[in-house]
Protein backbone atom coordinates (compact mmCIF):
# COMPACT_ATOMS: atom_id res chain seq x y z
CA UNK A 1 0.00 0.00 0.00
CA UNK A 2 2.97 2.43 -0.46
CA UNK A 3 1.52 3.50 -3.49
CA UNK A 4 -1.45 5.08 -1.99
CA UNK A 5 0.91 7.67 0.16
CA UNK A 6 4.06 7.54 -2.33
CA UNK A 7 3.23 8.64 -6.10
CA UNK A 8 7.12 8.18 -7.50
CA UNK A 9 8.33 4.44 -7.93
CA UNK A 10 11.65 5.85 -6.92
CA UNK A 11 10.59 6.30 -3.26
CA UNK A 12 8.92 3.28 -2.99
CA UNK A 13 11.08 0.76 -4.08
CA UNK A 14 13.60 2.91 -1.41
CA UNK A 15 11.37 1.53 1.02
CA UNK A 16 11.39 -1.18 0.03
CA UNK A 17 14.93 -1.90 0.16
CA UNK A 18 15.64 -0.41 3.73
CA UNK A 19 16.44 -3.04 6.84
CA UNK A 20 12.95 -2.69 7.63
CA UNK A 21 11.25 -2.52 3.70
CA UNK A 22 8.60 -5.42 4.60
CA UNK A 23 7.67 -4.28 7.72
CA UNK A 24 7.33 -0.95 6.77
CA UNK A 25 5.17 -2.05 3.93
CA UNK A 26 2.93 -3.74 6.17
CA UNK A 27 2.85 -0.79 8.75
CA UNK A 28 1.31 1.14 5.37
CA UNK A 29 -1.46 -1.52 4.42
CA UNK A 30 -2.39 -0.88 8.14
CA UNK A 31 -2.33 3.11 7.66
CA UNK A 32 -4.55 2.57 4.96
CA UNK A 33 -6.57 -0.02 6.21
CA UNK A 34 -7.37 2.24 9.19
CA UNK A 35 -8.44 5.16 6.58
CA UNK A 36 -5.50 7.09 7.58
CA UNK A 37 -5.26 10.64 5.26
CA UNK A 38 -2.35 10.86 2.74
CA UNK A 39 -0.29 13.45 4.02
CA UNK A 40 -0.65 11.83 8.10
CA UNK A 41 -0.13 8.20 6.98
CA UNK A 42 3.36 9.40 4.36
CA UNK A 43 4.35 11.20 7.57
CA UNK A 44 4.20 8.29 9.79
CA UNK A 45 5.82 6.03 7.09
CA UNK A 46 9.13 8.49 6.59
CA UNK A 47 9.08 8.58 10.41
CA UNK A 48 8.93 4.68 10.58
CA UNK A 49 11.74 4.68 8.24
CA UNK A 50 13.91 7.34 10.14
CA UNK A 51 13.79 5.50 13.08
CA UNK A 52 15.24 2.61 11.11
CA UNK A 53 17.75 3.82 9.18
CA UNK A 54 19.32 5.44 13.10
CA UNK A 55 19.06 2.34 14.90
CA UNK A 56 20.31 0.37 11.95
CA UNK A 57 23.05 2.98 11.78
CA UNK A 58 24.10 2.33 15.49
CA UNK A 59 23.38 -1.37 15.11
CA UNK A 60 20.29 -1.93 17.14
CA UNK A 61 18.27 -4.58 15.07
CA UNK A 62 14.64 -4.13 14.36
CA UNK A 63 13.86 -7.09 16.54
CA UNK A 64 15.32 -5.57 19.46
CA UNK A 65 13.29 -2.18 18.74
CA UNK A 66 12.05 -1.65 22.21
CA UNK A 67 10.61 1.98 24.37
CA UNK A 68 14.52 2.56 25.86
CA UNK A 69 15.44 2.75 22.10
CA UNK A 70 12.46 5.14 20.91
CA UNK A 71 13.57 7.13 24.20
CA UNK A 72 17.02 7.06 22.62
CA UNK A 73 15.54 8.30 19.62
CA UNK A 74 13.67 11.13 21.16
CA UNK A 75 17.11 12.63 22.64
CA UNK A 76 18.64 11.75 19.13
CA UNK A 77 15.98 14.27 16.95
CA UNK A 78 16.46 17.14 20.03
CA UNK A 79 20.09 17.15 18.80
CA UNK A 80 19.98 17.42 15.00
CA UNK A 81 17.98 18.42 12.22
CA UNK A 82 15.52 15.54 11.77
CA UNK A 83 12.98 16.55 14.19
CA UNK A 84 11.77 18.61 11.02
CA UNK A 85 12.35 15.68 8.74
CA UNK A 86 10.07 16.56 5.81
CA UNK A 87 8.27 19.43 7.20
CA UNK A 88 7.36 17.23 10.36
CA UNK A 89 7.88 18.50 13.44
CA UNK A 90 10.12 16.66 16.28
CA UNK A 91 6.60 15.46 18.26
CA UNK A 92 5.12 14.37 14.54
CA UNK A 93 7.81 12.29 13.84
CA UNK A 94 8.03 10.52 17.62
CA UNK A 95 4.85 9.86 17.46
CA UNK A 96 4.98 8.04 14.24
CA UNK A 97 7.95 6.47 15.18
CA UNK A 98 6.27 5.09 18.61
CA UNK A 99 2.86 3.69 16.39
CA UNK A 100 5.58 1.92 14.19
CA UNK A 101 7.12 0.19 17.12
CA UNK A 102 3.84 -0.42 18.70
CA UNK A 103 2.82 -2.28 15.08
CA UNK A 104 6.05 -4.35 14.83
CA UNK A 105 5.54 -5.81 18.80
CA UNK A 106 2.10 -6.74 18.44
CA UNK A 107 1.34 -6.08 15.03
CA UNK A 108 -1.76 -4.66 15.72
CA UNK A 109 -4.13 -2.35 13.81
CA UNK A 110 -2.63 1.46 14.26
CA UNK A 111 -6.31 2.89 15.44
CA UNK A 112 -6.03 0.37 18.50
CA UNK A 113 -2.67 1.87 19.03
CA UNK A 114 -3.32 5.06 19.08
CA UNK A 115 -5.71 5.17 22.16
CA UNK A 116 -3.02 5.85 24.99
CA UNK A 117 -3.63 3.42 27.60
CA UNK A 118 -4.02 4.68 31.09
CA UNK A 119 -1.86 4.07 33.74
CA UNK A 120 -3.15 1.25 35.72
CA UNK A 121 -5.35 2.41 38.65
CA UNK A 122 -3.98 1.60 42.24
CA UNK A 123 -5.95 -1.78 43.50
CA UNK A 124 -8.10 -0.30 45.95
CA UNK A 125 -9.27 2.18 43.45
CA UNK A 126 -9.55 -1.13 41.47
CA UNK A 127 -11.66 -3.10 44.11
CA UNK A 128 -14.09 0.28 44.48
CA UNK A 129 -15.00 0.16 40.83
CA UNK A 130 -15.78 -3.41 40.69
CA UNK A 131 -17.99 -2.57 43.84
CA UNK A 132 -19.67 -0.31 42.16
CA UNK A 133 -20.17 -2.21 39.62
CA UNK A 134 -21.66 -4.93 41.28
CA UNK A 135 -23.64 -3.69 44.00
CA UNK A 136 -24.89 -0.51 42.32
CA UNK A 137 -24.33 -1.23 38.66
CA UNK A 138 -22.56 2.15 38.17
CA UNK A 139 -21.73 3.21 34.71
CA UNK A 140 -17.99 3.53 33.89
CA UNK A 141 -18.42 7.47 32.51
CA UNK A 142 -19.55 8.20 36.32
CA UNK A 143 -16.97 5.40 37.94
CA UNK A 144 -14.54 7.99 35.57
CA UNK A 145 -15.30 10.89 37.65
CA UNK A 146 -15.45 9.36 40.58
CA UNK A 147 -11.83 7.74 40.10
CA UNK A 148 -10.75 11.77 39.90
CA UNK A 149 -10.88 12.84 43.65
CA UNK A 150 -9.98 9.18 44.73
CA UNK A 151 -6.79 8.37 42.98
CA UNK A 152 -5.53 12.18 44.30
CA UNK A 153 -7.02 10.61 47.82
CA UNK A 154 -5.18 7.82 47.64
CA UNK A 155 -1.74 9.14 46.09
CA UNK A 156 -2.02 11.51 49.16
CA UNK A 157 -3.17 9.41 51.97
CA UNK A 158 -1.86 5.61 50.88
CA UNK A 159 -3.37 1.96 49.88
CA UNK A 160 -4.10 1.55 54.25
CA UNK A 161 -7.62 2.84 54.47
CA UNK A 162 -6.88 3.03 58.33
CA UNK A 163 -5.02 6.27 57.90
CA UNK A 164 -7.78 8.00 56.80
CA UNK A 165 -9.20 10.52 59.65
CA UNK A 166 -12.17 13.38 59.90
CA UNK A 167 -9.67 16.04 59.50
CA UNK A 168 -7.30 14.73 56.99
CA UNK A 169 -10.98 14.42 54.94
CA UNK A 170 -12.11 17.32 55.77
CA UNK A 171 -8.73 19.12 54.16
CA UNK A 172 -8.69 16.64 51.02
CA UNK A 173 -11.95 18.59 50.13
CA UNK A 174 -11.30 22.00 50.68
CA UNK A 175 -7.85 21.90 48.90
CA UNK A 176 -9.41 19.34 46.22
CA UNK A 177 -11.83 21.63 45.43
CA UNK A 178 -10.18 24.52 44.11
CA UNK A 179 -12.96 26.89 44.99
CA UNK A 180 -15.35 25.76 42.84
CA UNK A 181 -18.56 24.51 43.60
CA UNK A 182 -18.95 21.96 40.84
CA UNK A 183 -15.31 20.55 41.64
CA UNK A 184 -16.35 20.24 45.35
CA UNK A 185 -19.66 18.33 44.70
CA UNK A 186 -17.87 15.86 42.80
CA UNK A 187 -15.32 15.58 45.00
CA UNK A 188 -17.58 14.75 47.96
CA UNK A 189 -20.04 12.51 46.46
CA UNK A 190 -17.09 10.40 45.10
CA UNK A 191 -15.66 10.50 48.48
CA UNK A 192 -19.12 9.75 50.42
CA UNK A 193 -19.64 6.60 48.15
CA UNK A 194 -15.82 5.51 48.48
CA UNK A 195 -15.99 5.63 52.34
CA UNK A 196 -19.59 3.52 51.76
CA UNK A 197 -17.71 0.90 50.15
CA UNK A 198 -14.88 0.75 52.60
CA UNK A 199 -17.58 0.69 55.27
CA UNK A 200 -19.32 -2.34 53.60
CA UNK A 201 -16.24 -3.76 53.39
CA UNK A 202 -14.85 -3.64 57.37
CA UNK A 203 -12.24 -1.69 56.35
CA UNK A 204 -12.58 1.82 57.82
CA UNK A 205 -14.78 2.94 60.71
CA UNK A 206 -18.58 3.98 59.73
CA UNK A 207 -17.89 7.11 61.53
CA UNK A 208 -15.77 8.79 58.89
CA UNK A 209 -19.28 8.81 56.56
CA UNK A 210 -20.30 12.41 58.55
CA UNK A 211 -16.76 14.07 58.19
CA UNK A 212 -17.59 14.55 54.50
CA UNK A 213 -18.63 18.06 54.70
CA UNK A 214 -21.85 19.06 52.83
CA UNK A 215 -21.92 21.36 50.02
CA UNK A 216 -24.59 24.22 50.42
CA UNK A 217 -26.79 23.92 47.23
CA UNK A 218 -30.74 25.42 47.24
CA UNK A 219 -32.96 23.56 44.27
CA UNK A 220 -34.04 25.38 41.94
CA UNK A 221 -31.72 28.65 42.78
CA UNK A 222 -30.28 29.46 39.19
CA UNK A 223 -32.05 30.18 35.59
CA UNK A 224 -31.80 27.75 32.78
CA UNK A 225 -29.23 29.91 29.95
CA UNK A 226 -31.26 29.03 26.52
CA UNK A 227 -30.67 30.25 22.93
CA UNK A 228 -33.17 31.84 21.28
CA UNK A 229 -34.90 29.66 18.35
CA UNK A 230 -33.76 32.09 15.84
CA UNK A 231 -29.93 31.59 17.05
CA UNK A 232 -30.78 27.79 17.41
CA UNK A 233 -31.17 27.38 13.84
CA UNK A 234 -28.46 29.65 12.91
CA UNK A 235 -25.96 26.91 14.68
CA UNK A 236 -28.02 24.11 12.85
CA UNK A 237 -27.38 25.78 9.69
CA UNK A 238 -23.99 26.34 10.06
CA UNK A 239 -22.81 22.93 9.20
CA UNK A 240 -21.00 22.56 5.65
CA UNK A 241 -23.49 19.96 4.19
CA UNK A 242 -21.13 18.97 1.77
CA UNK A 243 -18.19 18.13 4.17
CA UNK A 244 -18.19 14.65 6.06
CA UNK A 245 -17.55 16.37 8.86
CA UNK A 246 -20.26 19.15 8.45
CA UNK A 247 -22.88 16.07 7.64
CA UNK A 248 -22.00 14.31 11.15
CA UNK A 249 -22.06 17.74 12.73
CA UNK A 250 -25.90 18.49 11.14
CA UNK A 251 -27.24 15.23 12.33
CA UNK A 252 -25.63 15.49 15.78
CA UNK A 253 -27.62 19.11 15.94
CA UNK A 254 -30.58 17.85 15.25
CA UNK A 255 -30.94 15.17 17.66
CA UNK A 256 -29.53 17.55 20.34
CA UNK A 257 -31.78 20.28 19.60
CA UNK A 258 -35.19 18.66 18.38
CA UNK A 259 -34.72 15.53 20.82
CA UNK A 260 -32.82 17.37 23.74
CA UNK A 261 -30.49 14.86 23.85
CA UNK A 262 -27.77 15.28 26.58
CA UNK A 263 -24.19 14.83 25.02
CA UNK A 264 -23.64 11.30 27.08
CA UNK A 265 -26.64 10.33 24.67
CA UNK A 266 -24.60 11.06 21.54
CA UNK A 267 -21.75 9.68 22.84
CA UNK A 268 -23.37 6.17 24.00
CA UNK A 269 -25.90 5.89 20.58
CA UNK A 270 -25.38 2.64 18.44
CA UNK A 271 -26.55 1.90 14.59
CA UNK A 272 -28.69 -0.66 16.39
CA UNK A 273 -31.26 1.81 18.24
CA UNK A 274 -33.03 3.34 14.94
CA UNK A 275 -35.61 1.63 14.16
CA UNK A 276 -36.34 3.13 10.96
CA UNK A 277 -39.45 0.96 10.11
CA UNK A 278 -41.64 2.32 13.38
CA UNK A 279 -39.34 5.73 13.27
CA UNK A 280 -37.99 5.20 16.57
CA UNK A 281 -35.08 5.97 18.02
CA UNK A 282 -33.82 4.00 21.22
CA UNK A 283 -31.93 6.19 23.84
CA UNK A 284 -30.06 5.01 26.72
CA UNK A 285 -29.91 7.71 29.59
CA UNK A 286 -29.07 8.25 32.98
CA UNK A 287 -28.67 5.11 34.83
CA UNK A 288 -29.10 3.03 31.63
CA UNK A 289 -32.52 3.59 31.67
CA UNK A 290 -33.83 2.60 28.19
CA UNK A 291 -36.08 5.02 26.94
CA UNK A 292 -38.12 5.51 22.82
CA UNK A 293 -38.18 8.91 21.59
CA UNK A 294 -40.03 9.55 18.13
CA UNK A 295 -37.66 9.94 14.79
CA UNK A 296 -38.83 12.92 12.73
CA UNK A 297 -38.53 13.07 9.43
CA UNK A 298 -35.59 15.97 9.60
CA UNK A 299 -33.67 14.37 12.05
CA UNK A 300 -33.88 10.90 10.32
CA UNK A 301 -32.94 12.54 6.76
CA UNK A 302 -29.59 13.68 8.18
CA UNK A 303 -28.58 10.35 9.66
CA UNK A 304 -29.22 8.58 6.98
CA UNK A 305 -27.08 11.63 4.89
CA UNK A 306 -24.23 11.16 7.59
CA UNK A 307 -24.44 7.18 7.21
CA UNK A 308 -24.47 6.84 3.49
CA UNK A 309 -22.04 9.88 2.76
CA UNK A 310 -20.19 10.66 5.82
CA UNK A 311 -19.62 7.76 8.03
CA UNK A 312 -16.18 6.27 7.35
CA UNK A 313 -16.41 2.59 6.63
CA UNK A 314 -15.28 0.58 9.83
CA UNK A 315 -16.25 -2.28 11.81
CA UNK A 316 -17.72 -0.56 15.10
CA UNK A 317 -21.56 0.04 15.57
CA UNK A 318 -20.91 3.11 17.57
CA UNK A 319 -23.08 6.02 15.40
CA UNK A 320 -20.84 9.03 15.65
CA UNK A 321 -17.12 8.46 14.47
CA UNK A 322 -14.19 10.90 14.70
CA UNK A 323 -13.81 12.72 11.08
CA UNK A 324 -10.19 11.68 11.37
CA UNK A 325 -8.35 8.05 11.43
CA UNK A 326 -7.85 6.39 13.16
CA UNK A 327 -12.06 6.45 13.28
CA UNK A 328 -13.72 5.34 16.64
CA UNK A 329 -16.32 6.63 18.69
CA UNK A 330 -16.44 9.91 20.25
CA UNK A 331 -14.28 10.25 23.42
CA UNK A 332 -16.72 11.40 25.55
CA UNK A 333 -19.55 14.47 26.13
CA UNK A 334 -16.98 17.04 25.96
CA UNK A 335 -16.49 16.25 22.18
CA UNK A 336 -19.96 16.62 21.59
CA UNK A 337 -19.54 19.98 23.38
CA UNK A 338 -16.30 21.19 21.30
CA UNK A 339 -18.74 20.00 18.25
CA UNK A 340 -21.81 22.81 19.39
CA UNK A 341 -19.37 25.05 20.48
CA UNK A 342 -17.86 25.19 16.74
CA UNK A 343 -20.81 25.41 15.50
CA UNK A 344 -21.90 28.73 17.38
CA UNK A 345 -18.35 30.18 16.51
CA UNK A 346 -19.35 30.03 13.20
CA UNK A 347 -22.94 31.06 13.50
CA UNK A 348 -21.59 34.40 15.26
CA UNK A 349 -23.06 33.73 18.45
CA UNK A 350 -22.14 34.18 22.19
CA UNK A 351 -22.54 31.29 24.09
CA UNK A 352 -23.65 32.71 27.52
CA UNK A 353 -22.75 29.84 29.91
CA UNK A 354 -20.60 26.78 30.04
CA UNK A 355 -21.81 23.25 28.67
CA UNK A 356 -22.25 24.12 25.15
CA UNK A 357 -24.38 20.88 24.36
CA UNK A 358 -26.61 21.49 26.99
CA UNK A 359 -27.66 24.33 26.03
CA UNK A 360 -29.78 22.95 23.09
CA UNK A 361 -31.41 20.58 25.70
CA UNK A 362 -32.46 23.91 28.02
CA UNK A 363 -33.08 25.62 24.89
CA UNK A 364 -36.28 23.16 23.42
CA UNK A 365 -37.91 22.80 26.97
CA UNK A 366 -37.69 26.60 27.24
CA UNK A 367 -39.17 26.90 23.66
CA UNK A 368 -41.86 24.10 24.70
CA UNK A 369 -43.15 25.96 27.56
CA UNK A 370 -43.68 29.45 25.45
CA UNK A 371 -45.43 27.63 23.17
CA UNK A 372 -48.10 25.71 25.63
CA UNK A 373 -46.04 22.71 26.75
CA UNK A 374 -46.98 21.55 29.85
CA UNK A 375 -44.15 20.35 32.49
CA UNK A 376 -45.30 16.86 32.16
CA UNK A 377 -44.15 17.22 28.15
CA UNK A 378 -41.10 18.99 29.08
CA UNK A 379 -40.40 15.89 31.14
CA UNK A 380 -41.09 13.40 29.23
CA UNK A 381 -39.13 14.56 26.61
CA UNK A 382 -36.46 15.58 28.59
CA UNK A 383 -36.60 12.07 30.45
CA UNK A 384 -36.94 13.46 33.65
CA UNK A 385 -37.59 10.81 36.60
CA UNK A 386 -39.71 13.67 38.27
CA UNK A 387 -41.35 16.07 37.22
CA UNK A 388 -39.99 18.24 40.14
CA UNK A 389 -36.62 18.38 37.61
CA UNK A 390 -38.77 20.06 35.18
CA UNK A 391 -40.21 23.01 37.16
CA UNK A 392 -37.08 25.16 37.14
CA UNK A 393 -37.85 25.78 33.23
CA UNK A 394 -41.30 27.72 34.81
CA UNK A 395 -38.87 30.44 36.01
CA UNK A 396 -38.12 30.98 32.44
CA UNK A 397 -41.58 31.88 31.22
CA UNK A 398 -41.49 36.17 31.92
CA UNK A 399 -44.74 36.47 30.68
CA UNK A 400 -46.83 33.67 32.79
CA UNK A 401 -45.27 34.53 35.64
CA UNK A 402 -46.21 38.63 35.37
CA UNK A 403 -49.71 37.66 35.77
CA UNK A 404 -49.43 35.77 38.71
CA UNK A 405 -46.42 37.88 40.96
CA UNK A 406 -47.86 39.88 43.46
CA UNK A 407 -46.86 43.32 44.14
CA UNK A 408 -43.99 43.95 46.72
CA UNK A 409 -44.62 44.95 50.08
CA UNK A 410 -45.17 48.88 50.45
CA UNK A 411 -44.17 49.17 47.06
CA UNK A 412 -46.51 51.46 44.70
CA UNK A 413 -48.31 49.77 41.40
Amino acid sequence: MLSEYFQSADRIRAIRSSPAGELIEHFAAALFKSGYAKVTGANHIRAAEHFVRWATRRGISVSTLDDETLSRFGRHLDRCHCGRYAGATRREVLGGARLFLRYSQGVVEPAILERQTPPADPPLLQEFREWMRGQRGTCDLTLDNYSIPIRSLIRSCGEDPRRLDARGLGQFVLGHSGGSRWTATRCTTALRMFLRFLIAEGRCRAGLLGAIPVMAHWRLAQLPRYLPPADVELIINSCNAASRRGKRDRAILLLLARLGLRAGDIVRMRLRDFDWKGAWIHVTGKGRRQTRLPLSREVGEAVVEYLQHGRPLTSTDVLFLRSRAPFRGLGGHPAVSVIVASAMRRAGIARPARGAAHLLRHSIASSMLRHGASLQDISALLRHRSVETTAIYAKVDVLGLRQIAQPWPEAQS
